[in-house]
């Protein structure tokens, strides 16, 4: 692509949509990386600097203890997001899981969740940086400038934007230099506080006590709630190990393995500084307190100088804590760019978003405008919110909490719902994939709900609150902690609106339910994809055809969305159409790729050269696998355009065969004809015809088929319940692209069901088989059909005397739900119907039968051709 200068465009749009397949740099990360990116993104320095104070003011002495309680939960949680991860390593975590497990329009309130929670706290860490970088050069008096911090926060965010334009290699090592001072100057500051409480105490200096971890000293519920919220907070970040799962060597186990063990990291040494600190400071509300309600925001600032003192190496120490909490909010601010990125790229790579945002830099590998627009977004909001108050940006802040836990609590349930079919497994799978994800969801949905409407809600909380009609004052936290999300609540409708219509028009062009039939029993599943991105073109079908045949035909089309299924609706209708031609399966499909190309042909007339290609041209690269089954000799002709795949099971010994049908092209693509292949079916035999997609999930297409013919094999199952359990063995959880299957059981027609003669060629022969039909007809008890089938039989019989030539000529009825008449010979003239002139000697015969059946038609063989009729059957006298 070029652009008008002539120079080659630096984007290019994601190739795929599977994960791994959408143009991130792969295998960019290890453990460690991963690791620090966890890590990174909570930003220890900065949450504890930011929330200690609150957590104090809360629950007094027990801040320690409530500070590793939130550890709880968060562990929960990450089990869930590794179990998820583990089954799709997706970069969008929360928006495709959720979509997977609950349709698009859960999976957007999860996207949404998250973008809404990392652009706020970006506003929050641009402002903590700006004033920290002021401080760090001594000018304290320019940190408290609404006007300057605004200034300095919107650079650091250009900045650290471009550092996560430029690759996810560089990100990651700017963030091993910044985490690595930070943990550093955090083991520094709790040793050194330690060491001075026992040795040279100051007059807020208290010993530790057990007491502190004593969860049940908390003075209140309200209390224990918001101080496990604020705890939650500085947790939050972990996740970011699996929003550059694509980017990640071995993308399903490390991500889930780095998160992990960031909490437990994290854990330890929150632990550790939370009681250092208490234990120098104290939990009073004047000086260096940690209660004091002047350094809520900011503890550090003025711990720093107590514990290292103001001279000398004391001094530098100070400086350092401060670079420490500025490089702490400047990698954590990195690091959410880098989750939010990456959260709108997977959301415009399955048309969630715009599709401008699933372009991918040609050289860097990362994605360009989820990058460059929600730093930009970012920037917005930050100015906006400091335009507005001082009090808006706090309580925007506080109200983060809520968007965490309802995004946490949305993935821990998805967890439980996406592997419930397999919970049952194994003990293990029960565990990590159920009782822990649940338990962690169940634990934020309650803490969401009771921060709503009872902690947040109370107007004395935080520093606004609004006046809502019906509801009266209501803190401000609530109002927009929820307003947020409401947000995201009034866009989805227009968001999810293509996936629903397209979903809409894919089912209702699909059978509503598959025909009960004398060849067949069938069942048939349909999975659609997830996304808009993956709604499309799979169809299936069971087609009635003459004298009790059946036609079998499983499909695909190539691209998504609601023209991929409009062109499966017309190619449907199209098979059935040319079905009813009696077409044997090798000519359908020349004739179907023939309406392929017209259908292509007529989508490109009167577009210049300098278009792109419309719409129509999904049609072009169609599969198809078409099968005719006779039940009367138990043959089976059969012909694919495509991959398509077939497998047949033996009935008796349950053997599962993949039987190689002859290539053919995909339609529309040409090439080689297509060609029928013969098979013979004995009754019972079990015939699966399914889509690739159905197959997705399996490490290859081999192991894919093993996984089906485990299932196949116990062929003696219900239809319906093998259709079950191979989809709950081959695609657990919802998937990328449609799924089909189509399961049908042979049987063949009992001998008193059909009766057939051989006939020379002699017109002394229309007698005999009109009374030898006029018998068969009696003996079955269809007296009321004799005149009108002795006259179309000796009609048929004599047309084929006149013009066939000398061979035998093969006359069956057939009785199902209708009377069928065949009469098959050598010759390859197709009979004509036509009104006769008055003065004509001939052309009657076939007008007659025409009005006396139901439907009539020719059928060509390899030996000459079959014209039958169909007579519908008197209906029995009821009581």
């Amino acid at each position: 692509m070029r652009l008008f200068g002539g120079a080659e465009s630096t984007d290019l749009p994601a190739p795929g949509t599977g994960s791994g397949h959408k143009g991130l740099k792969n295998d960019a990360l290890g453990m460690f990386s991963s690791v620090v990116m966890g890590l990174a993104s909570t930003g220890p320095a900065y949450s504890l600097a930011a929330t200690l104070g609150i957590i104090v003011a809360g629950v007094g002495l027990q801040a320690p203890i409530v500070t590793m309680l939130a550890f709880v939960p968060m562990l929960l949680v990450a089990y869930a997001f590794r179990e998820l991860n583990a089954s799709n390593p997706d970069c969008g975590t929360t928006f495709t899981w959720a979509t997977r497990a609950f349709g698009p329009r859960t999976g957007w309130m999860g996207g949404w969740g998250l973008i809404v929670a990392n652009i706020i706290v970006m506003a929050s860490l641009a402002q903590i940086a700006a004033a920290y970088g002021f401080r760090l050069m001594g000018l304290d008096e320019l940190a408290e400038n609404r006007l300057w911090t605004t200034a300095a926060g919107v650079v650091w965010i250009a900045v650290l934007t471009v550092i996560c334009y430029v690759g996810i290699s560089f990100s990651a090592a700017v963030q091993r230099w910044l985490l690595c001072l930070e943990v550093v100057m955090l083991i520094v500051l709790a040793v050194a506080a330690l060491v001075r409480v026992y040795t040279s105490p100051p007059p807020t200096a208290i010993h530790v006590s057990a007491s502190w971890f004593n969860p049940f000293a908390v003075p209140s519920v309200t209390a224990m709630t918001s101080g496990i919220l604020a705890g939650v907070f500085i947790y939050w970040g972990w996740d970011t190990a699996f929003s550059v799962n694509e980017e990640t060597v071995d993308s399903t186990r490390i991500p889930g393995r780095a998160a992990v063990l960031s909490i437990v990291l994290l854990l330890v040494m929150y632990g550790l500084v939370s009681t250092s600190a208490q234990a120098f400071a104290g939990v009073g509300t004047s000086g260096i307190g940690l209660g004091n309600a002047d350094n809520a925001d900011d503890v550090f600032s003025g711990l720093g100088e107590a514990v290292f003192g103001s001279h000398g190496t004391g001094l530098f120490l100070s400086r350092l804590l401060i670079l420490m909490v500025l490089t702490s909010a400047l990698a954590s601010a990195q690091t959410t760019i880098l989750p939010l990125a990456r959260t709108v790229f997977s959301m415009a790579v399955h048309k969630a978003v715009p599709s401008r945002f699933a372009r991918v830099h040609r050289r860097f590998l990362t994605p360009i405008w989820g990058t460059i627009g929600m730093g930009a977004v970012s920037i917005a909001l930050f100015v906006l919110l400091t335009s507005l108050s001082h009090n808006v940006l706090a309580d925007s802040i506080d109200s983060v909490g809520l968007a965490i836990a309802f995004q946490y609590g949305l993935t821990g349930f998805a967890c439980v719902w996406y592997h419930r079919k397999i919970l049952t497994r194994s003990v293990k799978d029960l565990v990590f994939k159920g009782v822990l994800p649940g338990l962690g969801a169940l634990f934020m949905l309650l803490l969401f709900l009771y921060a709503t409407f009872v902690v947040y809600a109370d107007p004395r909380y935080g520093t606004t609150a609004v006046d809502l009609p019906l509801i009266g004052r209501t803190g401000g936290v609530t109002v927009l902690g929820l307003s947020a999300l409401l947000i995201g609540f009034l866009l989805m409708p227009v968001v999810t609106r293509g996936h629903s219509v397209a979903l809409k028009l894919q089912r209702s062009l699909l059978p509503r339910r598959l025909p009960p039939h004398a060849a067949v029993d069938s069942a048939s599943r349909y999975l659609p994809a997830d996304s808009g991105s993956g709604v499309g073109g799979d169809w299936y079908d069971v087609i009635p055809l003459s004298s009790t045949r059946v036609g079998l035909v499983v499909g695909d089309v190539l691209g998504h969305g609601m023209h991929a299924a409009a062109t499966m609706g017309r190619l449907r209708t199209g098979v059935r159409v040319l079905a009813r031609l009696d077409l044997s399966p090798d000519e359908l499909l020349s004739r179907l790729a023939d309406l392929v190309e017209q259908t292509t042909h007529e989508g490109e007339t009167g577009r210049g050269p300098g278009h792109r290609k419309a719409h129509a041209d999904a049609a072009v690269g169609v599969s198809c696998l078409y099968a005719v089954y006779d039940p009367v000799s138990g043959e089976c002709s059969m012909a694919r355009a495509g991959e398509p795949v077939l497998a047949l099971v033996e009935p008796h010994t349950g053997v599962v065969d993949c039987p190689k049908l002859p290539p053919g092209p995909p339609l529309g693509i040409g090439g080689l004809p297509y060609q029928s292949t013969e098979l013979d079916l004995a009754p019972g035999t079990v015939v699966a015809l399914f889509t690739n997609g159905l197959l997705q999930a399996a490490d290859d297409r081999e192991a894919g088929l093993a996984q089906l013919s485990q299932v196949l094999c116990e062929s003696r199952r219900s239809l319906e319940e093998l259709c079950d359990r191979a989809v709950a063995t081959l695609l657990p959880g919802a998937v990328d692209v449609d799924a089909t299957m189509l399961l049908v059981r042979t049987r063949l027609l009992a001998q008193n069901r059909f009766a057939q003669w051989a006939l020379a060629p002699d017109p002394a022969a229309v007698a005999a088989i009109r009374s030898a039909v006029g018998k068969q007809l009696s003996d079955w008890g269809l007296d009321d059909v004799v005149f009108t089938t002795e006259l179309i039989v000796s009609e048929l019989v004599t047309n084929a005397i006149r013009y066939a030539g000398g061979d035998p000529i093969q006359v069956r009825l057939i009785r199902d739900r209708t009377l069928t008449c065949e009469v098959s010979d050598t010759g390859h003239t197709a009979p004509n119907l036509r009104h006769a002139a008055s003065d004509d000697e001939g052309g009657r015969g076939l007008f007659i039968i025409a009005q006396m059946t139901h439907h009539w038609g020719t059928r060509y063989t390899s030996t000459g051709k079959t014209i039958w009729t169909e007579q519908d059957l008197p209906q029995p006298d009821r009581p």
